[in-house]
């Protein structure tokens, strides 16, 4: 009720929320806009096939956990997508004490390129290889409203 009174507001002026944070909760599968600590976007958001638990290594299909940058928006395999700073210090240790490739290239990402059609049918499984996947229109959006620098925030 809070996001739909917040989102009426701002439209009524023609304005669009000053977005300031990104949060994502991964056992709610959902993905915040967030503006003055506030959210003021909310999407149905998918993972890969094993999104419990923080990404370890490259090809765990995990999404990782903790505090990141969206550091570089692109367009390429997926239809947009916006590059989460993964893997930090932090991660890059623990790969290094576990023997192993952290991996990188996690990213919020639209839906395959030329396969936006099955994002009904994709959006009900978790399908990446560890990213955070929303349908081509949200993607719109989100690129729409996300400065490169923006915090994210990624929670169990």
């Amino acid at each position: 009720m809070l996001i739909t009174s917040l989102l009426v507001s701002a439209t009524c002026y023609g304005l669009e929320p000053k977005i300031d944070a990104v949060l994502v909760k991964k056992s709610e599968k959902k993905m915040y806009l967030l503006a003055e600590g506030k959210p003021v976007k909310e999407y149905k958001v998918v993972f890969g096939p094993h999104p419990q638990g923080r990404k370890q290594k490259k090809g765990d299909e995990k999404t990782q956990e903790g505090k990141y940058i969206l550091n570089y928006k692109k367009k390429g395999s997926f239809y947009k997508a916006i590059h989460i700073s993964y893997p930090n210090e932090q991660d890059k240790a623990n790969a290094r004490r576990l023997g192993v490739n952290p991996g990188s290239e996690i990213m919020i990402h639209g839906q395959t390129n030329g396969l936006g059609w099955r994002s009904r049918l994709n959006q009900r499984f978790n399908w990446t290889d560890g990213c955070i996947a929303v349908t081509n229109k949200d993607m719109d959006e989100i690129w729409r409203l996300i400065n490169v620098g923006t915090p994210i925030e990624i929670q169990p």
